[in-house]
C-alpha cells in the first residue's frame, strides 16, 4: 500500500499512512508492524505517552523489523526507557541489510549516535530530511538532547530540512522552538498556534508557545493558556511535569507564592518513574522558590533526592543534568556532595563537564560553606560559558538567579541591582521587583553604603 497525502486545516499537511512511515518514506516490514511503529512515532512526535508500547509492539509483530529495533534503542538511550539497547541495535543492524538505502543509513546513524558519534546522523538528514524521528533526535528540545550543544548548529539543521516539510504541523512546532531561541517571539507564537490549531495536543508546539509567553513577560496570558492546555489537550503528553514547571515559573514571576505551592503539591511532587524530570523540573523549582524574597515553608529538596537514581546526582551523564544536580545539592546544602560532583565532572572526557559544570559545583559549594561573595564572583566568570550545558535560557536562568542571591547575601547590592535591572529590561517580573526592594532594604540597614 502507498501513503496518501491530504490537505489539513490552515494548509498543514496530514499524511494517511500505508506501508510508508509518517512522512511517506518506504518502510520494510509487515503491514501490522509498520502501523504499530507509525503509532509509536506519532506519539513521540506529539510527546504523548504510549510511544514505547507501540514501538515494542512493532517488533513483536515482526521480529525482523529493523526500524522498530532502532527506535527502541533510541528510546532506551535517550529517554531511559527499560530497553536492552545493545540487543536492539544488534537486531536493527542485522535486519537492516534487507531494507532500503534509507533504512540502512537510518540504522547506522542510530547506532553511531548511541555510541557517541553523531556525524552520520547529521549526514543522514542531508540525504533524507523527511526522516522525522532522526530530525527530532538531532535537535535539543524537551524530548531529546540533540547532537550539538551549539544552538546555531541545531538551527542550521532545522532550516536545512524546512523545504522538505512545507506547512507540516509537527515541523511547524519544531521551527517555532528554534524561532523562540532566536528571540523571534512573534514568529514562534504564530507557528506554534498554527500547529496547535491542527494538532491541539502537539507537545513541541505547546513547548515553544510556553517559552514565547515567558520570554516576552506575558505571564498572565501564558499561565491562563498553559493551565487550560495541561488539563485539556495536553493531558496525555509525556513529561507533563515540564509544562507544569513552565506554569510555576509564571506564578513565581507574578509573585503568587501560594499558587506555586499549590502547583508543586498537585503537579510537581517528586515520584519514582519521572527520572531526571524530578531534578530538572521539581528540584530546580524548589531552589528558585526558596531564594525568592518572602518565601516561607518551602518544601525541602530531600524528597527529590530520595527518588532520583544516585548516579544522576553523583555521576550525571550530560552537562545539562549535571547543572541541575549541582543546583539540587546546593539546595540541600550538601557541600560534600558538591565536591563529589565536581570531581566526577573533572574526570569526564566531555570538556563541558570539566570546564563549566565542575566550576559551577565549586562555586555553589562556596555558597553552601558561607562564602557568598566568592560564589558570586565564580558564577560571574562562569556565565559566558553557561550556554554550553544545553537546555533553554529559562532553565539556565537558575544560575543567574543564584548569583543574585549570592550578591545579596554578600551585601553587594549595587552589583545585584545591575543584574536585576537587566532582567527587568528583558521582561516585567514582580519577583525581580522584590529582589530590587531587598537590595534597597539591605542598603538602608547598611547605612546607605551599598557595596
Amino acid at each position: 500500500m502507498r501513503g496518501r497525502v491530504a490537505a489539513g486545516r490552515n494548509g498543514f499537511t496530514v499524511l494517511r499512512v500505508g506501508c510508508v512511515d509518517l512522512y511517506g518514506l518506504p518502510v520494510t516490514g509487515g503491514s501490522d508492524a509498520v502501523a504499530a511503529y507509525n503509532r509509536g512515532i506519532g506519539h513521540l512526535l506529539r510527546l504523548e505517552q504510549g510511544s514505547l508500547h507501540a514501538v515494542a509492539a512493532s517488533v513483536a509483530l515482526d521480529p525482523t523489523f529493523a526500524l522498530g529495533h532502532a527506535a527502541l534503542a533510541l528510546l532506551g538511550h535517550e529517554l531511559c526507557a527499560p530497553v536492552d539497547v545493545e540487543a536492539r541495535l544488534r537486531d536493527a543492524e542485522l535486519h537492516a541489510r534487507k531494507g532500503t538505502d534509507r533504512e540502512r543509513s537510518h540504522v547506522h546513524a542510530v547506532s553511531c549516535h548511541v555510541g557517541g558519534r553523531s556525524d552520520p546522523l547529521v549526514r543522514h538528514l542531508r540525504d533524507f530530511p523527511r526522516d522525522a524521528l532522526l530530525l527530532s533526535v538531532a535537535v535539543p528540545t524537551i524530548a531529546f538532547a540533540g547532537v550539538t550543544t551549539v544552538p546555531r548548529d541545531a538551527w542550521e539543521i532545522v532550516e536545512r530540512c524546512a523545504p522538505a516539510y512545507g506547512e507540516d504541523w509537527w515541523f511547524g512546532g519544531l521551527l517555532a522552538f528554534v524561532r523562540q531561541e532566536q528571540s523571534r517571539f512573534d514568529e514562534a507564537m504564530e507557528l506554534s498556534c498554527r500547529s496547535l490549531d491542527v494538532e491541539p495536543g502537539a507537545g513541541h508546539s505547546a513547548h515553544a508557545r510556553s517559552h514565547a509567553h515567558y520570554e516576552t513577560g506575558d505571564h498572565r496570558g501564558g499561565l491562563r493558556w498553559m493551565d487550560g492546555w495541561i488539563t485539556g489537550a495536553g493531558t496525555h503528553v509525556d513529561s507533563l511535569s515540564h509544562f507544569s514547571w513552565h506554569a510555576a515559573l509564571h506564578e513565581l514571576s507574578l509573585g503568587d507564592l501560594d499558587a506555586v505551592r499549590r502547583r508543586y503539591e498537585s503537579q510537581l511532587l517528586p515520584r519514582p518513574g519521572l527520572g531526571c524530570r524530578n531534578l530538572v523540573d521539581s528540584g530546580s523549582l524548589l531552589w528558585r522558590w526558596a531564594i525568592t524574597p518572602g518565601s516561607v515553608r518551602v518544601p525541602g529538596i530531600d524528597a527529590v533526592l530520595r527518588v532520583v537514581d544516585d548516579t544522576l546526582v553523583r555521576e550525571p551523564e550530560t552537562p545539562f543534568i549535571a547543572m541541575h544536580a549541582a543546583v539540587a545539592l546546593c539546595a540541600a546544602e550538601d557541600a560534600a556532595g558538591l565536591a563529589t560532583l565536581e570531581r566526577s565532572c573533572r574526570s569526564r572526557a566531555d570538556r563541558t563537564h570539566a570546564e563549566v559544570v565542575a566550576p559551577l559545583a565549586r562555586a555553589l559549594r562556596r555558597l553552601v560553606r558561607g562564602d557568598p561573595s566568592g560564589a558570586a564572583d565564580a558564577l560571574a566568570r562562569l556565565q559566558p560559558q553557561l550556554w554550553r550545558v544545553g537546555g533553554s535560557d529559562a532553565q539556565r536562568e537558575v544560575v543567574e538567579e543564584t548569583r543574585i542571591c549570592a550578591l545579596l547575601r554578600a551585601g553587594r547590592t549595587a552589583e545585584a541591582r545591575v543584574l536585576i535591572e537587566r532582567r527587568m529590561d528583558r521582561r516585567p517580573c514582580r519577583r525581580d521587583r522584590w529582589w530590587r526592594a531587598q537590595a534597597a532594604l539591605t542598603d538602608t540597614l547598611q547605612g546607605g553604603s551599598g557595596d
